[in-house]
């Protein structure tokens, strides 16, 4: 079941996966604000991360009816507590190099990227008490979907 709650900060999108053999569930937080899209992938056994959160770096609009988001390639993978890496930076490289993505939304990018990684430094890499200093609470349905997927 596909699953759409608005919250002041963003829209919280969750719904299956068919067809993935690396997961079976997603679930994100859009958060235009602060340029991000959060993800929590719920992985099928077998194809584990060791990661707790995605973050993929963009543009996110919220509109009167209708969502826009746009990847600037940069990745971020959160492992709370430990740290954060930076990922796709050949991505976003491509993206610039064939057109797909303006200088200065590359710009954006990194800016983004470097202020997110920043910014969980800042937070012992916890992202909600990161996000709390933003008024941003993220729930996740998490275990439960898990179980119905076991």
């Amino acid at each position: 079941m596909d699953i759409y709650t608005v919250a002041p900060w963003g829209l919280y999108m969750a719904r299956p996966a068919p067809g993935r053999a690396q997961f079976h569930y997603l679930e994100s937080w859009l958060l235009p604000p602060l340029g991000l899209r959060v993800t929590v992938f719920h992985f099928n056994p077998g194809h584990e991360r060791d990661q707790d959160f995605y973050l993929d770096v963009g543009e996110y609009t919220r509109g009167p009816r209708r969502w826009q988001s746009r990847d600037h390639y940069l990745d971020l993978v959160l492992r709370t507590g430990r740290d954060v890496q930076l990922a796709d930076v050949d991505e976003l490289a491509v993206a610039l190099a064939e057109g797909l993505l303006t200088a200065e939304a590359g710009e954006r990018a990194i800016r983004t990227a470097v202020t997110t990684v920043e910014a969980l430094a800042r937070h012992d890499y916890d992202l909600d008490r990161w996000l709390e200093t933003n008024g941003m609470s993220l729930t996740w349905r998490g275990p439960a979907i898990d179980a119905r997927h076991a």
